[in-house]
């Protein structure tokens, strides 16, 4: 269970970085990419790309002090596929249904599988 709940935490982190790019401030109920601003780290696999870039690295090592840098930011995250989907959410969420494998089928484990499903279809 240990496992199932690792892998499901950290599956529910990396779709949640990505909601975090991905949607308004009005489904997020807070800005979005409030997150990055605020210096709360991010999934390493949508910065990768990003912060390789030499322009995003100064905006992110800044910390985001220049007038419209956050959006900037954002939106080389975006281009340079940062907020797309990962194959770690779908990993995570794999490995955490995997774990389950030693529990009986019973309602129990059908509802934590459906939990783990629920995580991954957030940003479809």
């Amino acid at each position: 269970m240990y496992e199932y709940g690792r892998n499901l935490g950290l599956s529910f982190q990396v779709v949640d970085d990505i909601l975090d790019f991905t949607q308004s401030a009005e489904q997020l109920g807070k800005p979005a990419g409030s997150d990055l601003a605020k210096g709360k780290p991010d999934s390493p696999s949508h910065f990768r790309s990003a912060r390789g870039t030499t322009c995003c690295g100064r905006i992110i090592d800044s910390e985001f002090s220049e007038p419209g840098s956050l959006g900037t930011a954002i939106e080389l995250v975006h281009r340079s596929g940062g907020s797309e989907g990962s194959g770690a959410r779908e990993e995570k969420g794999d490995l955490a249904i995997q774990s389950l494998q030693c529990l009986p089928r019973s309602e129990f484990r059908n509802t934590l599988e459906k939990v783990v499903h629920y995580n991954l279809q957030r940003i479809d």
